[in-house]
């Protein structure tokens, strides 16, 4: 039997690769809406961080989103993130 491949993503805080399950997507639409996508499935492009407190912010302080979406991203985007990492942790 053929083992299935498991898609990796590069984390923006760590810049390791690791399973599109074990991060968050943050997504950019057609319209520019920036938002959090804990499906994994929305349109738009896509940029992946650890469901860990250091990776955000160290991906927060070197502006890795702004870079990813070639944007500025709202602070109210990563209030969002840091509540869902919150959730997964505790």
């Amino acid at each position: 039997m053929k083992q299935k491949k498991i898609p990796l993503r590069k984390c923006l805080g760590c810049n390791e690769m690791k399973g599109k399950k074990e991060l968050i997507r943050v997504v950019k639409n057609q319209e520019g809406e920036i938002k959090v996508d804990l499906t994994g499935k929305a349109n738009g492009r896509g940029a992946y961080i650890c469901l860990d407190k250091e990776c955000f912010q160290k991906a927060k302080k070197t502006k890795a989103f702004n870079r990813a979406f070639q944007c500025n991203v709202e602070d109210e985007i990563y209030e969002k993130l840091i509540q869902e990492i919150d959730e997964c942790e505790g």
